[in-house]
């Protein structure tokens, strides 16, 4: 294994977590992703330093941001009969889609900006100093955006999810 793939590799899982929490579309998740993958490899000359992973992130972060603003927000309807049968037969638990419906609708209520570091703060840990590379703002910016990202979900989802989107570190 190369380089670049032995320091991309294990990065991918991330990535992929990372888009699919701002799309909400596995396949055209797993698209972007790779667009990022392609640019990242046909680009690795041109990276600055070697922190790997907030570079990926950044490239990933623009292309969803260029998406959003090319795709409107819409709903891709299906006929039932072209529906995955399995999709229709198994039935989640009604609580945890609830709160899965919840939090999803609260997060995509939040302005990118607040959005972007939520994720990349609490749900792909990156560190503070990361996640301001990637978002290419400052660390002092980066912080009162997620303040101000997790007040507004807590608002949004209910008083007591204050506690739970509070980074463990």
């Amino acid at each position: 294994m190369d380089e670049r793939a032995a320091l991309i590799e294990p990065l991918i899982p991330g990535l992929r977590r990372y888009a699919r929490g701002w799309l909400r579309d596995a396949a055209l998740a797993d698209d972007i992703v790779q667009d990022c993958l392609e640019r990242a490899v046909s680009s690795w000359r041109q990276r600055r330093g070697d922190a790997v992973r907030p570079w990926l992130y950044a490239i990933l972060h623009n292309l969803l941001v260029d998406h959003g603003r090319r795709a409107p927000r819409r709903a891709t309807l299906v006929p039932i009969d072209m529906a995955d049968e399995v999709a229709l037969a198994v039935r989640a638990e009604q609580t945890d889609a609830i709160e899965h419906g919840d939090l999803s609708r609260s997060l995509d209520a939040l302005p990118p900006e607040q959005k972007a570091v939520i994720l990349l703060v609490s749900v792909e840990d990156l560190s503070y100093a990361e996640a301001a590379t990637v978002l290419g703002i400052p660390v002092g910016t980066l912080m009162s955006r997620l303040s101000r990202a997790r007040d507004r979900l807590a608002e949004l989802i209910g008083a007591g999810a204050r506690a739970r989107l509070r980074r463990a570190k």
